[in-house]
């Protein structure tokens, strides 16, 4: 099977597949373009990388409290251990070790359940003797390998108390979901009765109808005495080792910027880092959405929610990046159109914005990844996750170019379109316009989709608690959807036939409803924001308009295309097998279809509909049918792929020059995947974070 794509780079081979281990696939990608920057952009680069590696240990604690000691004696034995290193015992711990590292944690970086060890814990204290090492205690021990201990990174299986059953650690343990939802009740409360009044406070005109993100950047815990507080991540409080790294960073690159705009974005971010003021944290947000005009960007800080099950608290996250001017052509002439858009969505007038403003969107190649986007990483990214900044001063909404090629070539001639697509003449639509109709979907759904609608006022922002997550992603995924088969898209050279939006439509449904079951474990429901979107759209879809879309089971040939070893063999005779396939039967019923769903969406959404919220995501995004699951990961395991993928970054060599002075920066990709690892943990670790 000839899958692995690869370019001549100086003396060496590049290829964009890497190691496999478990479930997952490390890639590489490239920075072409990157030696075409200035010597002045490439200073900032490299020194907005640095920030954004210096908060990787920020994310590992915030995944749960045992995380950074559990590398810490992992990585130990597997640096220090002389013995045999090819028995199986230790050829599982090493597994488990390089699954860790990809979690940041020990909880599935995207199921979120915790990892089973193939190894005992005997082996481990073995292993511990052998290298000299202090054996831990056993608390730590407990954790690794009791199943029922921490089972979840994340809970949201309804009835139950999330904060309790998730390991996350954004709650001090102990705290209860009904003590936190009231504690940050009250703030917004007092918010309200103050009429938004901050004391010193920096963004203008702040009322009641701008609310804070309160909880964002903070650890809810216990004093003394008992009582709830917060322990605020900043530079003088909790992370605060990690931050002063960041910070200083940060500061190097202000005199490497772009422009004023883009300094006075940083010296406002690092006076974040330094007050842990969320009026701060606005003001910075505000400043970085306006500042368009550079090629050089990034994002540095809290800014994801998916990680806690109340959706308050956000994931450490920080990347690097550089405009990909050529492909961004094609974002620019959609993001022009972004009024158009909104007044010929669908949904209820109320719930449209009358002007649509500073939107943005452009293709980008990622310089570095970092935090909660390394290794595994979002391919379309829109920001400010506030909906009044949204709203009054617009989003930035980017592609990340590199990443998806690299994606792509992964993919090429992998089995997968042969063996789950119905017919070889959709096969042939999805080889002809899906790579260009997913990179459109990713355009509308990040860059117009989020940015679109509006909530009532008076509506909080935080009503849809535990399903808010779930309803913004359908929401802007419906919104990609319907818009991806208008003919506008034609008219602006954006598909190139009224055909093309086909092949999105279908690979978007089979996932749905069929090939992302290959990320669940057998009886698990579905617990993840984005998968639960996609299921609650599919299978809406497929309640609701049976006309347009149904589950056929057709008796097929093996396909022998792309197969294992494993899976020719369990075919071995030809025997015929009965599978499930995706047909849609009318492409334009189902975009009115789409267009319907949208609309309840974005009423629930901007009316904060709690109940109708939680009936729409529990009845279509979470239950599992178990038979179609088993079928499917048999399917998917006789073609050996691996369901997840992530990426090892460049490495950047700096030249100095006598004086120290830096005369170039050069990304290399040379490092494994243990190596890089291990780097980062020699260079960029926080002893305690405190």
């Amino acid at each position: 099977m000839k899958n692995k794509e690869s370019v001549l780079e100086g003396q060496h081979i590049f290829k964009y597949q890497d190691e496999r281990f478990a479930d997952l696939q490390l890639l590489r990608y490239r920075v072409d373009g990157f030696e075409t920057l200035s010597l002045r952009q490439k200073i900032l680069v490299w020194h907005l990388a640095e920030a954004a590696l210096w908060g990787r240990d920020i994310l590992w604690d915030q995944n749960g409290r045992y995380n950074l000691r559990i590398r810490h004696l992992l990585e130990g034995v597997y640096t220090e251990y002389k013995g045999d290193r090819r028995c199986e015992e230790f050829l599982q711990f090493e597994t488990y070790l390089k699954r860790v590292w990809f979690s940041n944690g020990i909880h599935h970086h995207y199921a979120t359940d915790k990892f089973q060890p193939g190894f005992t814990q005997q082996y481990l204290l073995k292993l511990i003797g052998e290298c000299g090492m202090e054996v831990p205690e056993q608390d730590l021990l407990d954790v690794i390998f009791c199943p029922a201990l921490y089972p979840k990174r994340v809970n949201q299986a309804k009835g139950e108390d999330l904060l309790l059953t998730s390991a996350c650690n954004y709650y001090a343990e102990g705290v209860t979901q009904a003590e936190a939802e009231a504690f940050y009740e009250e703030q917004k409360k007092q918010f309200a009765e103050s009429n938004g009044h901050i004391e010193g406070g920096k963004v203008k005109d702040r009322t009641a109808e701008k609310p804070l993100m309160f909880g964002m950047n903070s650890q809810l815990k216990r004093d003394a005495e008992g009582r709830l507080m917060e322990d605020v991540w900043k530079a003088q409080g909790m992370y605060g080792s990690a931050i002063c790294h960041i910070i200083e960073h940060l500061r190097k690159a202000i005199p490497y910027a772009e422009s004023e705009k883009q300094a006075e974005v940083i010296r406002t971010l690092v006076e974040f880092y330094e007050t842990g003021s969320l009026d701060t944290f606005d003001l910075y947000t505000i400043l970085w959405v306006q500042d368009t005009e550079c090629e050089v960007d990034f994002t540095n800080g809290f800014t994801e929610v998916y990680g806690d099950p109340l959706g308050l608290k956000a994931s450490w996250e920080g990347y690097v990046n550089f405009l990909d001017r050529e492909a961004t052509q094609r974002t620019e002439r959609m993001s022009r159109e972004a009024q158009w858009f909104e007044d010929n969505s669908p949904v209820d007038k109320r719930f449209k914005k009358t002007e649509c403003r500073g939107v943005t969107a452009k293709v980008i190649k990622a310089a570095i990844l970092g935090g909660d986007l390394y290794p595994s990483s979002a391919i379309g990214i829109n920001l400010p996750n506030s909906n009044w900044v949204r709203e009054t001063y617009g989003s930035k909404s980017v592609t990340i170019g590199n990443l998806t090629h690299a994606y792509d070539e992964a993919a090429r001639g992998n089995g997968f379109r042969e063996e789950f697509v119905i017919d070889e003449a959709t096969c042939q639509l999805i080889d002809k316009y899906g790579n260009v109709c997913d990179d459109l979907h990713t355009d509308l759904h990040e860059c117009l989709g989020h940015g679109s609608g509006r909530i009532l006022p008076g509506v909080d922002p935080d009503a849809l608690k535990a399903y808010g997550s779930t309803i913004e992603e359908a929401r802007a995924d419906l919104f990609a959807l319907y818009f991806l088969a208008n003919k506008k898209m034609v008219e602006l050279n954006l598909t190139p036939n009224d055909e093309a939006y086909k092949a999105s439509y279908y690979t978007y449904l089979m996932n749905g409803l069929l090939t992302q079951l290959v990320r669940i474990e057998p009886g698990n429901n579905i617990e993840e924001a984005h998968m639960r979107n996609r299921s609650l759209i599919a299978h809406w879809v497929l309640k609701h308009y049976p006309d347009a879309v149904a589950l056929r089971t057709i008796e097929k040939e093996p396909e022998h295309a792309g197969m294992s070893a494993e899976g020719l063999e369990a075919d071995k005779g030809g025997k015929k097998a009965e599978k499930h396939y995706l047909e849609v039967k009318d492409y334009e019923l189902l975009r009115k279809a789409f267009g319907e769903l949208l609309a309840e969406i974005q009423r629930i959404k901007s009316e904060g509909d709690y109940k109708a919220a939680m009936e729409l995501v529990e009845k279509y995004g979470v239950k599992v049918d178990n038979d179609i699951h088993q079928e499917i990961l048999k399917r998917y395991r006789a073609l050996d792929l691996a369901p997840y993928k992530g990426f090892i970054n460049p490495r950047y060599e700096v030249k100095r020059d006598a004086e120290g002075n830096i005369v170039d920066v050069t990304p290399h990709y040379d490092e494994t995947y243990a190596q890089q690892m291990l780097r980062y943990s020699r260079e960029y670790s926080c002893e305690g974070l405190k």
